[in-house]
């Protein structure tokens, strides 16, 4: 959500123009499938499967890019066999090519991946609001089967595909973070730094303080032990990007959308039931515990490279890491308890 502009730019606006310039020279094209993004137009509340020629404000660079490219295509498309796919915040997979496979850190996966080490303790988001996720396996299986509908049933306009969970099977970012925690806790990352915890707050001023205290005043204190130590010091340098990771993201976490799915649900149903298996976009199927499950395990394995066979091992550290941190908020409840007594005496 946060790219370089230049970058941006050439891949989602000029890319779209030069794709195009190549497919017009394909004398036997059946079908181009640009995949857009479902928050190009997010000063709309209700967002329709439609190319608003009004781009609006987007609230990041990749949006406003996404925008520009579904301009593009409308002014300079001319006859091509064009569709464009919109999927919301994608993240792990959910069977294909394994369950929960993934292979960066954008979107929900840093956090997953920061608290999993015990490193993030707040996130600002409003709990009740929708968390409007589709596993990347998803938009992709949608993709293929949208290049099938246009080239055997071509259209004159630009169909659009809204590729979105939370009309179909919604989940809210308050019961994301409970199946989180639990997961994170069923199957610990090696090494926590801390026991895995903390919440999402709904107030920003309540994150900043618990930003500022639960993530830069300890990361600091690190930093300076391991400067005494002669050892690098990291700490500050990964709480600053998971910040910056943080702010990208919580316009999103603390608004909601509704996207109609008409044309994706409509197109699922013209499909045989052999290749409903084989190119699977239902979402009112997934189960959200099962699939948290596995995203937490990919991430493990897949993002941090851990073996699963470590997972006993990683279960004794962190109980471990349990007991140090209740030991420490003993102590810290009668030193304060021994200040107030001392301060009314």
């Amino acid at each position: 959500f946060d790219e370089d502009l230049t970058k941006a730019v050439n891949l989602n606006v000029v890319a779209v123009f030069t794709l195009m310039e190549i497919c017009k020279k394909m004398k036997n094209l059946q079908a181009l499938v640009h995949v857009s993004t479902a928050y190009c137009n997010p000063q709309l509340k209700n967002i329709s499967e439609e190319i608003n020629p009004e781009n609006g404000d987007p609230v990041g660079i990749i949006d406003l890019c996404q925008a520009l490219g579904e301009s593009a295509l409308v002014s300079e498309g001319g006859c091509l066999p064009i569709a464009i796919v919109r999927p919301s915040i994608v993240v792990a997979a959910w069977k294909e090519p394994l369950p929960g496979w993934l292979e960066n850190l954008n979107g929900p996966t840093g956090a997953i991946a920061g608290a999993g080490k015990g490193l993030l303790r707040t996130v600002y988001c409003k709990r009740e609001k929708i968390a409007d996720l589709v596993p990347v396996d998803i938009p992709i299986n949608l993709a293929i089967a949208v290049a099938w509908k246009t080239a055997s049933q071509p259209s004159n306009a630009i169909p659009v595909y809204n590729c979105t969970s939370g009309s179909i099977n919604p989940i809210s970012w308050g019961q994301l973070e409970t199946l989180t925690i639990a997961s994170i806790r069923k199957y610990p990352m090696e090494r926590v730094l801390r026991y895995p915890g903390g919440s999402y707050n709904e107030y920003a001023w309540v994150h900043r303080i618990c930003q500022i205290a639960l993530h830069s005043a300890p990361a600091y204190l690190m930093d300076t032990v391991a400067c005494v130590m002669g050892k690098k010091q990291v700490m500050m340098i990964l709480v600053e990007k998971m910040h910056k990771a943080q702010k990208a993201v919580e316009y999103f976490a603390t608004n909601e959308w509704k996207w109609s799915n008409d044309n994706m649900i409509k197109l699922n149903l013209e499909l045989t039931e052999v290749d409903k298996k084989t190119f699977n976009f239902d979402l009112s199927t997934l189960n959200w515990l099962d699939f948290i499950d596995d995203y937490v395990k990919g991430t493990r394995q897949y993002v941090f490279k851990e073996d699963l066979a470590t997972l006993d091992e990683a279960r004794r550290h962190s109980n471990k890491m349990f007991w140090i941190e209740k030991c420490v908020q003993i102590l810290m409840f009668i030193t304060f308890g021994k200040l107030l007594v001392s301060m009314f005496s």
